[in-house]
């Protein structure tokens, strides 16, 4: 399928910073441009995880800040052209509680937090399960904001005003307070048709919807940086865009494609592999295989499903790293290519490998339990272990995308596989083969790329009040940056 051709580097050549927030880490990066060419710079990135406090698991929301602060300022002082926006994008589902003034009340919980799993049993006996899916066509997760806000319900903290992380960080940095829409679906109070905010949601469950933002779509221009920032010279005048701010969104939104002949994975700890949609699937079968519809550029629809990724491989790592031996990733795919193709294969989703510890027993196991010979544990017989996941990877993704394809009626030709598993060309290789797609591998970091694109697309182009900036411009600025 041809490409459409990309888009002309704009007339404005100032700086554009994104703005990517991660449970591990946190980037700031700057594009600017070298003549015609874009060109970005990662200026500062900065570890990231959860805390304990008591009984609590949180963000610590002050340190995030005071990093974001630190590659903003050095940002600045690259781009003495000048910076013409700023946009972020995070992780789902957490969120900040404001009081009355607009100040942040505690740090934010992490969607880690045990609370979080009674939450989720209280919910669901006031609004069954089934109903909650037919309502929002999402997973039924316990991380879901929706489980979030209930706890802090029983807890008696309910009526302060909630943003989402990425766009509490585009408030504090002078936005108006609002929620994006890819970054809203993931809540599970969002309607999957009207794409707004269900009442029955909020009225069954006792939720105030006084305390949830008005939604705003994909490249919505939110406010101007304020000071002490705004105040830099470089700085001065930058406009805050709100992009795809769920972080997955953004990947897919960093994918250079058009046409509706693709598939994606977004491929790390997990690897979420689907399609992009122009309106949610909700059948039983979507339902039965667990299959979720989020939000995308372009009022679309990722559709996708959750699948164990290089967690397998980490968690083996540690373990053999507790053995005496340290392997790394790149040395374990380089040993595993040499040898021959396992006889049997693993069911990577099973929930036993979900579970940290021990990931090789934990796959004898699996073998044991289905009468096969089980693999020698020790540290040198690592490669062995790693052929076995990434043939059994390989195996998943192509049927997932099998039941994608039937499910949605869709003929795919190509794969796009974005996040640190695009560097992965061993896997990708099986994935191929397997599929018997064509595979295009992206960037590592997509959702930084995807990030930019919106930003170029709404400052270029425009973004429609309801939908905001076209999937198509979207996908042609990514294909600049790539």
């Amino acid at each position: 399928m041809e490409e459409r051709r990309s888009p002309v580097p704009p007339s404005d050549r100032r700086a554009l910073i994104a703005i990517d927030l991660g449970a591990e880490s946190c980037r700031v990066s700057l594009l600017r441009w070298h003549g015609e060419q874009p060109v970005i710079e990662l200026v500062h990135r900065a570890s990231n995880a959860p805390i304990e406090n008591g009984d609590a698991l949180e963000w610590d929301i002050a340190r995030i800040e005071r990093e974001i602060d630190t590659g903003l300022r050095r940002a600045a002082a690259l781009a003495t052209e000048g910076v013409r926006s700023i946009a972020v994008d995070g992780w789902a589902v957490d969120y900040a509680r404001l009081d009355a003034d607009g100040h942040l009340l505690a740090n934010p919980r992490c969607y880690r937090d045990p609370r979080n799993v009674a939450a989720q049993a209280a919910v669901h006996l006031l609004l069954p399960p089934d109903r909650l899916r037919e309502i929002t066509g999402l997973q039924l997760l316990s991380i879901n904001t929706l489980y979030q806000l209930y706890a802090d319900q029983l807890a008696g903290f309910s009526h302060a005003r909630w943003l989402n992380l990425p766009e509490y960080i585009l408030y504090r940095l002078g936005a108006r307070q609002i929620a994006e829409y890819t970054n809203a679906t993931h809540t599970q109070l969002l309607h999957q048709r009207t794409r707004d905010w269900s009442p029955e949601i909020f009225d069954r469950l006792g939720l105030d919807r006084s305390s949830a933002a008005t939604i705003v779509p994909p490249g919505a221009r939110v406010g101007t940086l304020a000071p002490p920032l705004g105040d830099l010279p470089s700085l001065r005048g930058a406009e805050l865009i709100a992009p795809a701010c769920h972080d997955t969104a953004s990947a897919v939104a960093g994918i250079p494609a058009h046409g509706d002949d693709w598939a994606y994975i977004s491929s790390g700890t997990w690897s979420l592999v689907g399609t992009v949609l122009h309106s949610p699937i909700d059948t039983p079968e979507a339902r039965e295989k667990n299959y979720t519809n989020l939000g995308a550029v372009g009022g679309r629809i990722c559709f996708h499903r959750n699948v164990n990724g290089m967690w397998l491989i980490r968690q083996s790592i540690d373990e053999w790293r507790s053995r005496g031996r340290e392997w790394t990733v790149a040395e374990l795919i380089a040993a595993a290519e040499t040898l021959p193709a396992p006889t049997a294969l693993i069911d990577v989703d099973e929930p036993e490998l979900l579970l940290p510890g021990n990931i090789p027993a934990r796959i004898n196991a699996q073998l044991t339990r289905r009468g096969l010979a089980p693999l020698d544990e020790s540290p040198d017989n690592a490669p062995a272990f790693a052929s076995l996941i990434f043939h059994s990877l390989a195996a998943r993704y192509a049927q997932v995308l099998a039941d994608i394809s039937r499910i949605a009626t869709r003929t795919f030709t190509r794969l796009f596989i974005v996040g640190g598993g695009s560097r992965n060309t061993f896997l990708n290789r099986l994935t191929a083969a397997a599929t018997g797609l064509q595979v295009i591998c992206g960037a590592p970091e997509s959702s930084t790329i995807g990030n930019f694109a919106v930003q170029l697309a709404s400052l270029e182009e425009g973004a429609d009040p309801r939908t905001g900036v076209t999937a198509e411009a979207t996908a042609s600025w990514a294909a600049l940056l790539q």
